[in-house]
C-alpha cells in the first residue's frame, strides 16, 4: 500500500469516528433545555461545516497524483486540526 493510500485510510477512519461523535452531540442537543438547545445546535452546525471542509480537502487529496498529494496534505492536516479541536471542545461543553 502506498503512503498516500495509507494516509487516506487513516483519515477516513478518523473522519468516521468524528462523525459518530458529532451524531452523539446532536442527540445530546435534542435532550438539552430550550436555552442550551439553540447553542448546542449552533455548535453542531459548526462541526458539520468543518467536517464537510475536511471531506472536501480529503477528496482533493484522494484525486491528486502520488507526487502532488504531499502538497495537499498540509491543507488537510490544518482542517483536520480545526475539526479535532472543535469536536473536543464541543464534547467538553456538552458534558
Amino acid at each position: 500500500m502506498s503512503l498516500k493510500k495509507g494516509y487516506e485510510k487513516k483519515m477516513d477512519a478518523q473522519l468516521k469516528e468524528w462523525s459518530v461523535k458529532i451524531d452523539v452531540l446532536k442527540a445530546k442537543a435534542e435532550k438539552a433545555g430550550a436555552d442550551q438547545k439553540v447553542e448546542y445546535y449552533e455548535k453542531v452546525e459548526s462541526l458539520q461545516v468543518k467536517k464537510e471542509e475536511v471531506q472536501s480537502k480529503l477528496e482533493n487529496l484522494r484525486n491528486s497524483s502520488e507526487t502532488a498529494w504531499e502538497q495537499l496534505k498540509e491543507g488537510v492536516e490544518q482542517a483536520w486540526g480545526d475539526l479535532k479541536n472543535a469536536v473536543d471542545d464541543a464534547a467538553e461543553q456538552f458534558k
